[in-house]
Parts: structure tokens; C-alpha cells; sequence
């Protein structure tokens, strides 16, 4: 399947790899169809998706059981007049029933706005208006149904509210809208059918200076994480892979769908609450022998804390990092446990992979490993020149001769961050990073994360990295206060594991600690101890919230 979107698959060196892969963009490319069903046609019964849930239910899927269930579903969509260019919210969790809804919209040539369940109204509200969304379909959810019905109350305009797997009074049961549907359903063609320039899809970033912006993606978005899939993850047609993630966020498109499928590889879901429990994941991986696990480093600090050897890893073949930077002591510990070196990679919610510590690449712990090709980035400094190595700059990608196939479209409705995004040939992502003499990267934090103290600047991640080796730091936030004498000075937000409680004397310690692993003037001044972090649901921490919270407490 895959050799239908590259020029070649095969590389013998990261120097080969880098100058000389390309992706090739069919004419009016969708993904439903031209992955999914023909997956369906060739092999129909491939593995697609593995699902279970915290109730103990579980289901398999075939390519054959996803192309007949989007077909019924697209038909069930249509019935209530969705179609090409219509927007459609979906709050599901983890429910199997989104990887069938989001190929039926696509195959409609509708746009899918996945959200996370953790949205309040006024977020609901927002996005709704934003994306003109026609229709939401939720899980049954008392506190997201709540909130959906707050804001129907008041939205103007008809739109449409269904629910999977539960019914509520006002909501259509789409759960079996989609049962009843027939299976027939044929391509769409004229102006009813997708075309590359068309929106599929949407995702809202978080907001940390403002508004939520929408990012918008076309069709021949999933091309571009071949690269994420085949290249970083370096998926094989008889893996099974797990991406911590909910499907509200972007990566789930990263890691439990679009990559994946091209590669042929089965994606597997786990459909919990609220609460991470690490165990949970350390037993499924044993019992359904998953070989592939992409997490954010909270995650794996959650994991090594446990005792391993009373669980069965050894179907478990890769492990891959994102969603921050991969601390060493992560990285260390990990291996020491299970053998594997973990492999990061860098991206954002507008693209696809970036940089990645990819299969012909030597992982260096700290570092998000070497750029990929196709994206391109580089290195920029303030007057928009190229950095020599050890200088830090802003990582752009060169858009000069078009985006490449996985970056996104625009920012849709806000044309000034499309100003300040797209200019001089490149989209300027607002990460920094440095690159070494070997052409590693390593990442530094958002233009907004990093610290600007008594004329230094400091980057986060340095700082989280040389706490997280003391043996009482679980966890680690690194974040600005604004100082009047120094502009702004670190804060540590610490958990601390097991055995260990706040005191001054620990403050200390943890402070002489930072100035003796990285330069002294890096060291935390204000350091709290908490018991947990705020984390997105994927277990990324949110620092904007320890901020904005500091702020408030001013």
C-alpha cells in the first residue's frame, strides 16, 4: 500500500533517506477510500483496529468491517443532510465508533472536528461558532451532555445532537442510526466529491495566548505521516501499535490512525475514565501483545516507578516519545528495564512528524534525534538567518515551493497568526531549538516557555531534566514568574515520589542539586510542591495553567 505514495521505501542511510524521499499526492486523494477500502479490497481480513474497554468489553475490526461500517455510516450521516463541506464535532473518547465516523465523513467530504470531553460549554460554544459545526456526536456523558445541552439552549441556528453506544431525550441514537443504515454506498462525484484542497479536518489548539485558534488540514493531510508512521515509528504490516492519546486530540491523528493504516499496522485503543492508572496499560500490553507504544514522558516516569517485572513486555519490540521533550533519566531507566532505547520525535498540531530520532539515527538521550525530510526544517535566528550549530533558533519549514503534504492549510478565521506564522517563505512553528555538530536537535521550549532572567534565557526542558534526576522528583513543571529585579525568575512546580515530603531542606537540596547538574544560574528560585501536575488527558503537562494560577494568586 504504501509504495503507492512514495517515490522509494527503502534507505540505507539517514543521509540517503533525507535527500531523496518523496511523497507522492495522488489527484483528489482520500484517505477513506483510497487506503481504507482498498485495504478492504486486497485484504479484507486485516487486522484495523484492536479495542477494549475498563468494562472488560472488547471488539476487533477488520479493513472489510471499517469499509462496511463507514458505508452504513455515511448513508446514516447523509439522512440528516450532512454532506461535502459540512462540519461535524465529535466528543467520543476512545470509542471505537470515531475511526468509523471519521472515515464516513471523509468519505462525505465533510470536515470532522474531533474534541476532547473535557471542553466546558463556553469551549463547546466556541468551536460550534468558529467551525459552523451542523452536528455533534458525543458519548453518553452526563457532564458532556450537559454541557452540549447548554449550549444548544442558547446556540442560534439548527444543528444536530447524537449520541454512540447510550440514548438521552433530544438526542438521535446514532448508535443505531448507524446499524440500520444500508451498506451501499457509492463514491461521491461532481461537487459532492473531496477534492486535496478541501478541509477534512480540524483540530483547536490550546489557546496558552488566547483563543483557541483552528487549524485547519486538507485531504492529503494523512500523507504526511508516512513519515510519522513508517519513518519514526517504523511500523510493519504485522504490528500492532498502542498511542497513549484521546481521540480529541491531534495525536490521536498521529499515532492511532492515518500513519498506521497506510503502513498496514493495527492500532489499538483502550477506552478508560478520567484517571491514568499505569498498571492498566502495563497489562494490556502483556495480554494483547502489543509491539509497538508511543506515550508522552509522563507516561514512562509513571511506568518505571512500577515494578516491571510483574509484567509481561516482551511482545513489545519499540517504544517511541512525544508530546515533550524525553528526559535522559526517562531514557535510562527505561532501557535498563526493557532493553529498548526509546525514540522521540517532534511535531505539533499542524504538521506531521518534524524531527525524530528515526531508524537509521542513534538516539541521544535529551535529544529529539535529526530532521526529517519532505518537512525540511531549519534553524532560524531573529534576523531570519540559518543558525551555525550550538546556536538556538526558532524551527521553521520552508514553504517557499508550496506545504508539504501534512502541514496545515491555515489558521482558519484569524488572519493575523496566519500573518505571523506564514512570512518569508517559511511557516515559523515558535519552538526553539538548538542543533549540535552531529545534526542532532535539541529542543529548548515555545518562544512564550522560555525564561528571560538577569539577561540569560533559559529553556525549560534543561531545567525539568536536571530535577527529574533527583531521586525524590516523580514529576517536574518549569515555569516563569515575573521578578522586578531580574524580569522573571524559574519556578519548579515538583511531585515528589513515594518516601520523600515538602520542607525547606528539600527545597534546598533540590536547588544545590540544579546548580551542580547544568549552570548555576538555571536553578529553580521558587520551588512548590503539589500533588499532582495539570495534565491534558494524553498526559501532556499544561504549564500555562501552573501560570495562568500564579498569576491569579499574585
Amino acid at each position: 500500500m504504501i509504495e503507492r505514495f512514495c517515490n522509494r521505501i527503502e534507505f540505507s542511510s539517514y543521509e540517503d533517506f533525507k535527500q531523496n524521499f518523496r511523497i507522492i499526492v495522488p489527484e483528489n486523494f482520500n484517505f477513506a477510500y483510497d487506503v481504507v477500502d482498498e485495504w478492504a479490497r486486497i485484504e479484507p481480513d486485516k487486522r484495523a483496529l484492536v479495542w477494549c474497554d475498563d468494562k472488560g468489553d472488547e471488539k476487533t475490526l477488520t479493513f472489510a468491517d471499517i469499509k462496511r461500517l463507514s458505508d452504513k455510516t455515511a448513508n446514516a450521516l447523509r439522512s440528516l443532510g450532512i454532506g461535502h463541506g459540512d462540519s461535524v464535532m465529535c466528543l467520543l473518547k476512545r470509542r471505537w465508533e470515531y475511526w468509523v465516523i471519521a472515515m464516513a465523513l471523509c468519505k462525505l467530504g465533510a470536515t470532522i472536528i474531533p474534541a476532547t470531553h473535557q471542553l466546558t460549554a463556553k469551549d463547546i460554544r466556541y468551536r460550534m461558532e468558529m467551525a459552523d459545526v451542523q452536528m455533534i456526536i458525543a458519548v453518553d456523558d452526563d457532564y458532556v451532555c450537559g454541557c452540549i445541552d447548554d449550549v444548544f439552549h442558547t446556540i442560534e441556528g439548527k444543528r444536530i445532537k447524537a449520541l454512540v453506544a447510550g440514548s438521552r431525550e433530544g438526542y438521535l441514537d446514532f448508535s443505531r442510526m448507524m446499524e440500520e443504515a444500508s451498506e451501499d454506498f457509492v463514491r461521491p462525484t461532481g461537487a459532492e466529491a473531496s477534492h486535496n484542497d478541501d478541509i477534512m479536518l480540524c483540530y483547536f489548539t490550546s489557546g496558552t495566548t488566547g483563543m483557541p485558534s483552528m487549524v485547519a488540514h486538507n485531504f492529503i493531510y494523512p500523507l504526511g505521516h508516512i513519515l510519522t508512521a513508517k519513518y519514526w515509528q517504523d511500523l510493519r504490516e504485522t504490528d500492532l501499535h498502542l498511542t497513549a492519546a484521546d481521540t480529541g486530540w491531534a495525536k490521536a491523528s498521529w499515532g492511532k490512525l492515518y500513519g498506521q493504516w497506510i503502513c498496514g499496522a493495527a492500532v489499538f485503543a483502550y477506552d478508560y475514565g478520567t484517571r491514568f492508572h499505569p498498571t492498566d496499560f502495563l497489562k494490556l500490553i502483556g495480554k494483547y501483545h502489543i509491539t509497538t507504544f508511543c506515550a508522552p514522558p509522563t507516561i514512562y516516569r509513571f511506568f518505571i516507578k512500577e515494578n516491571l517485572e510483574e509484567y509481561d513486555l516482551s511482545s513489545l519490540r519499540a517504544c517511541y516519545i512525544a508530546g515533550e521533550p524525553l528526559n535522559p533519566e526517562v531514557f535510562n531507566r527505561w532501557r535498563d528495564y526493557t532493553g529498548i532505547e526509546l525514540r522521540e520525535g517532534f511535531g505539533q498540531t499542524e504538521t506531521p512528524v518534524m524531527i525524530a530520532a528515526s531508524p537509521w539515527v542513534k538516539p541521544k538521550p535529551g535529544s529529539t534525534g535529526k530532521p526529517m525530510p519532505w518537512i525540511n526544517i531549519k534553524l532560524l535566528d531573529d534576523n531570519g538567518r540559518e543558525c551555525e550549530p550550538g546556536d538556538e533558533g526558532e524551527i521553521c519549514v520552508p514553504i517557499a515551493d508550496g506545504h508539504p503534504a501534512g502541514l496545515f492549510v491555515e489558521y482558519r478565521g484569524n488572519p493575523q497568526k496566519n500573518a505571523q506564522a506564514f512570512r518569508d517563505g517559511y511557516y515559523h512553528t515558535g519552538d526553539m531549538a538548538w542543533m549540535d555538530e552531529d545534526g542532532y536537535i535539541w529542543f529548548i521550549g515555545r518562544n512564550d516557555d522560555v525564561i528571560k532572567s538577569s539577561g540569560y534565557r533559559i529553556g525549560p526542558f534543561e531545567v525539568e531534566s536536571a530535577l527529574l534526576e533527583h531521586p525524590a522528583v516523580l514529576e517536574a513543571a518549569i515555569t516563569a514568574v515575573p521578578d522586578p529585579q531580574r524580569g522573571q525568575v524559574v519556578k519548579a512546580t515538583v511531585v515528589l515520589t513515594r518516601g520523600y515530603t515538602p520542607s525547606d531542606a528539600l527545597v534546598k537540596e533540590l536547588q544545590n542539586h540544579v546548580k551542580h547538574v547544568t549552570a548555576p544560574y538555571k536553578y529553580p528560585r521558587i520551588v512548590e510542591f503539589v500533588d499532582k501536575l495539570p495534565t491534558t488527558i494524553s498526559g501532556k503537562i499544561r504549564r500555562v495553567e501552573i501560570r495562568n494560577k500564579d498569576a491569579e494568586n499574585k
